[in-house]
C-alpha cells in the first residue's frame, strides 16, 4: 500500500497499477479508502508534472469557425480586410488586444483562451474609447510610445502604458472623449490627438511632482503682475517656470500634434499640484507670456473638481466673444501684462512707434514684446513691430522642445 507522496514515475506507475486493482473497490471499505487516496496523490502528481496545455488561440478560433460554418471572410469585421484573417490564421500575424475584443464580442471566443491565461481578462478599458483614432505613429516618432512595427494595429497596446503614466483612466477627463472639451477648439481639431497632447503632458509632470502643493488663492493679481514683470528679463521664461514651481504648478513645454491647433492648456492633478502646459507653435515673446497668463487666469477661477481641463486655440481669440470665461482669462492677462490704466496709451488710434513702444516698457519694467504684441492683435496687423515681439526667443530656451522635434 502507497502511504506517501508520489516523486517519481515509478511510483506514478506503481500508484496506477495499484488504482487498476482496486477499481472494484466498495464503498466504505479500506479498499475504497486507498482507492480514493491513491487517485489523489496521482492527480497532484500528474498536476505538477503533466500540466494539461492551455488551448492555442489560433486552434480556438478555427474551431469555433467550424461550429458556426464560417469561413475567412467571415471574420474579417473582427480583425481586419482578407490578408490580414489569412496571416493571424496562418501563424504569420500576432492577435492584438483590437482582435481579440472583436473575435470575444463577435464568436464568444473567452478572453482567457485569446490571451492563452487561464483566468486572463482583458484590460480595463472605458466604453466609449476608439484606440485606433488615437496618432499613434506620430506619437511613436516622438517617443511618447513604444516604436513598434505595425504601430496603427496595436494602438490598444502601445497607448496603455501612456495612459498609466498619465494617472490611469480616472485622470483622464471623460469629456474628452465625448464632443465637448472646455475651451478654445478649432473646428477642425481631432479630439483624439488633443487628449493624447494632454496624457502626454501629464505624464511628465506626474513623473516629477512638486513638493508644494497648488493652491488657487495664491493666484491674486499682485502674483499675476509678479509674474508679468519677470518677462523683463533675457530669461524670464525659465524664471517663470521656477515661480510656478514654488506654486505647486508645472510649466511643462509639449509640441503640438497634428490636428491639435493648440497653444496651451492648464490641468489640475490629481497629486494636487497644477499644470501650465504650452506647445510654442509660435516661437515669440509676446504669444509665451499672453497664453502663460491667459492659462493661468483659468487656473485662477475657471478649474475646479468639475472641469479639471481647459485647453486653447488663441488664434480663435477675436473670433470667440461668447465664451464668458475665455473672455475673462483674455482679460486676466491683458491686465497683468499691462496695467489697465496704460491700455489709452496703447490702444490709441494712432499705432505709436517703436520709440515710444520701447519706453513705455521700461517704465513698467516689462518686455516690449507684451505691447507690441497688444498693438498687432488690436490693430489686426501683424506686419508691424516684427522685431519687438521676440521671435525666435522662447523655444531655444527650452531643449524638450528641440528634443521632442529632433526625434
Amino acid at each position: 500500500m502507497i502511504t506517501r507522496l508520489i516523486k517519481n514515475e515509478e511510483d506514478h506507475n506503481r500508484a496506477l497499477s495499484r488504482i487498476e486493482q482496486l477499481m472494484d473497490a466498495k464503498p466504505g471499505t479500506a479498499e475504497m479508502d486507498e482507492l480514493e487516496l491513491l487517485t489523489a496523490l496521482v492527480e497532484m502528481y500528474e498536476e505538477l508534472h503533466f500540466p494539461i496545455s492551455w488551448p492555442n488561440p489560433i486552434d480556438a478560433i478555427k474551431f469555433r469557425m467550424d461550429q458556426l460554418g464560417l469561413s475567412q471572410k467571415d471574420l474579417v469585421p473582427f480583425i481586419g480586410n482578407k490578408s490580414k484573417v489569412s496571416e493571424v490564421l496562418n501563424g504569420k500575424r500576432p492577435l492584438t488586444l483590437a482582435m481579440m475584443r472583436g473575435l470575444r464580442k463577435g464568436l464568444g471566443i473567452p478572453a482567457e483562451v485569446l490571451l492563452a491565461e487561464p483566468g486572463g481578462q482583458f484590460p480595463v478599458t472605458l466604453p466609449d474609447v476608439e484606440w485606433s483614432r488615437f496618432p499613434v505613429r506620430e506619437m511613436a516618432k516622438r517617443g511618447w510610445v513604444a516604436k513598434e512595427e505595425g504601430v496603427d494595429e496595436k494602438a490598444e497596446e502601445v497607448m496603455r502604458p501612456l495612459v498609466d503614466a498619465a494617472g490611469g483612466f480616472d485622470a483622464v477627463p471623460s469629456k474628452l472623449f465625448g464632443q465637448g472639451i472646455e475651451g478654445r477648439l478649432n473646428a477642425k481639431a481631432d479630439r483624439y490627438a488633443i487628449l493624447a497632447w494632454c496624457m502626454r503632458v501629464s505624464a511628465l509632470a506626474l513623473k516629477n511632482p512638486l513638493e508644494t502643493p497648488f493652491r488657487k488663492e495664491n493666484l491674486t493679481q499682485a502674483a499675476f503682475r509678479d509674474i508679468a514683470r519677470l518677462s523683463y528679463f533675457n530669461d524670464g521664461p525659465l524664471l517663470v517656470r521656477e515661480y510656478l514651481a514654488k506654486q505647486g504648478i508645472h510649466l511643462i513645454v509639449v509640441p503640438h500634434l497634428t490636428k491639435t491647433y493648440l497653444d496651451g492648456g492648464a490641468m489640475l492633478l490629481p497629486d494636487s499640484n497644477a499644470i501650465i502646459a504650452l506647445t510654442l507653435r509660435y516661437d515669440r515673446l509676446d504669444n509665451f507670456w499672453f497664453t502663460l497668463l491667459h492659462e493661468l487666469a483659468h487656473l485662477a477661477r475657471h478649474l475646479s473638481g468639475e472641469c479639471r481641463l481647459i485647453v486653447d486655440d488663441l488664434d480663435l481669440r477675436s473670433q470667440d466673444s461668447q465664451n464668458e470665461n475665455e473672455n475673462e482669462a483674455d482679460e486676466m492677462a491683458s491686465a497683468a501684462l499691462i496695467p489697465k490704466r496704460y491700455w489709452p496709451e496703447v490702444d490709441a488710434g494712432k499705432v505709436p512707434n517703436a520709440a515710444d513702444v520701447l519706453s513705455l516698457a521700461t517704465r513698467l519694467k516689462i518686455h516690449p514684446a507684451l505691447i507690441a504684441g497688444r498693438i498687432r492683435f488690436k490693430n489686426n496687423n501683424y506686419r508691424i513691430f516684427a522685431r519687438l515681439v521676440g521671435s525666435g526667443q522662447v523655444r531655444k530656451l527650452f531643449p524638450e522642445y528641440a528634443h521632442e522635434t529632433a526625434i
